[in-house]
């Protein structure tokens, strides 16, 4: 496994690091759940990402119990708030943030997160006053470092040019081969502010495997068909991206990994990627997305796979 600094901060990550969205502690039994955070860390993997909202904290309660007897430094922990956890608990207000701050590190069982992330940007509270909090967080050993996800470049400009707030280091876009947008604005502009991005969906719900076939039926057990996990990938099981994902098949073996690796190892050929998020239900999964950490391939067949997918992608 190989491992990048995020942006700013004193944190190096590994390439791929495991998510918890849709799965621990909601699609995925406690354990499956519990092979696939003790392979991780077998694989090398130390970045740990979840939220307080992913299944109305029972995501952080598993991780808090799964993780409680490894050393507090053997991995990164990060998680987000935003989220709507009641009827009342929603947002980035200063209430909510040192509210869901203190339930967080209890679900958890540790003292700090080394990431804190806005999950999304409160169209409903002044920024002053998220930045703030976020502040009092940090001055206050609760969060190491902070982050956002899916915030728009006006949004990270004027969070940037706030004076005396802490810093955000990390980004958290969807980017794949299959969803580009951050490289047009995002990207750039956190390159500029050496802020390094987390990215999530890599795989594209796991339709970049290729494990869903044009015309075929959706394979038992995968998360398509699943109650709980399979809402998200549908947007991407239309007929003309599944046709396009299996044109990728034949690049991916001349590049010698599998085709999962092929799609992690392009998103990781962004020098701003600090890690590339990954969900699993089995430790096989994670083993082979662990491959692409560190694999070359040429850049001409990057350049292929992305003239074929060029049509589909967001």
């Amino acid at each position: 496994m190989k491992y990048r600094k995020l942006g700013a901060s004193d944190l190096m990550v590994s390439e791929i690091s495991l998510g918890s969205w849709l799965t621990f502690g909601v699609g995925v039994d406690g354990d499956a759940a519990r092979a696939c955070v003790d392979k991780a860390f077998d694989l090398g993997i130390n970045f740990i990402d979840t939220a307080n909202v992913y299944g109305r904290g029972k995501a952080e309660s598993f991780l808090g119990e799964v993780l409680a007897g490894r050393p507090r430094d053997s991995y990164v922990m990060a998680t987000k708030v935003w989220g709507q956890m009641s009827r009342e608990d929603q947002g980035l207000s200063r209430a909510q943030i040192l509210k869901q701050i203190d339930g967080s590190l209890s679900r958890l069982k540790t003292d700090y997160v080394d990431l804190y992330q806005c999950h999304r940007y409160d169209q409903n509270t002044p920024l002053e006053e998220t930045m703030a909090a976020l502040t009092e967080v940090v001055k206050a050993g609760k969060a190491r470092w902070i982050g956002f996800s899916e915030w728009s470049p006006a949004q990270i400009e004027a969070a940037a040019a706030l004076p005396g707030m802490a810093r955000f280091v990390s980004s958290q876009p969807q980017y794949s081969l299959l969803y580009r947008r951050p490289e047009r604005d995002v990207i750039p502009l956190c390159r500029k502010l050496d802020i390094g991005q987390i990215v999530w969906s890599p795989l594209a719900q796991g339709v970049l495997s290729g494990k869903y076939r044009p015309g075929a039926p959706l394979p038992a057990g995968t998360r398509a068909t699943s109650d709980e996990m399979g809402q998200p990938i549908q947007h991407w099981l239309k007929p003309e991206v599944l046709a396009a994902v299996d044109r990728l098949r034949p690049i991916a073996k001349e590049a010698g990994c599998t085709l999962s690796q092929f799609a992690l190892a392009w998103v990781l050929r962004e020098p701003n990627v600090s890690s590339a998020i990954v969900g699993a239900s089995r430790p096989e999964q994670l083993e082979e997305n662990a491959g692409a950490s560190g694999l070359q391939v040429e850049p001409a067949l990057f350049a292929l796979a992305e003239q074929i997918v060029a049509p589909l992608r967001g």
